[in-house]
């Protein structure tokens, strides 16, 4: 690809960006803590539109398992850091968050109505 002004601009942009997400403890917060409430905020979509529309329910729920089962795979394949080992990608960690609020937020669907 040519090196264009537009080319360095969108680089720099996604570079910068980049860095800015993982550069402090508060801005890793604070997208985890957005994902976890997207997922909830999910959960309660998938529930009330399947709720309305029940011959989607079981599709709904395959979909919701398959998605939590490849996010734990994903997840659980990193060991915990150590020395010679290093972190696991931040974009792993924001999906687990998103999984937790999708789990939780189908948990209190169901306790809301009583099955």
């Amino acid at each position: 690809m040519q090196d264009t002004r537009l080319n360095r601009l969108l680089t720099t942009l996604g570079d910068r960006s980049l860095s800015w997400l993982q550069n402090t403890w508060p801005r890793r917060l604070l997208l985890l803590l957005l994902s976890l409430f997207f997922g909830f905020f999910t959960a309660s979509g998938i529930s009330s539109t399947t709720g309305q529309l029940a011959i989607w329910d079981v599709s709904a729920s395959l979909l919701v398992v398959l998605i939590v089962e490849l996010i734990s795979r994903w997840f659980h394949q990193y060991r915990p850091p150590q020395r010679d080992r290093p972190r696991r990608p931040f974009i792993v960690d924001i999906a687990n968050a998103f999984k937790m609020g999708i789990t939780y937020g189908l948990f209190l669907e169901a306790f809301k109505l009583n099955s």
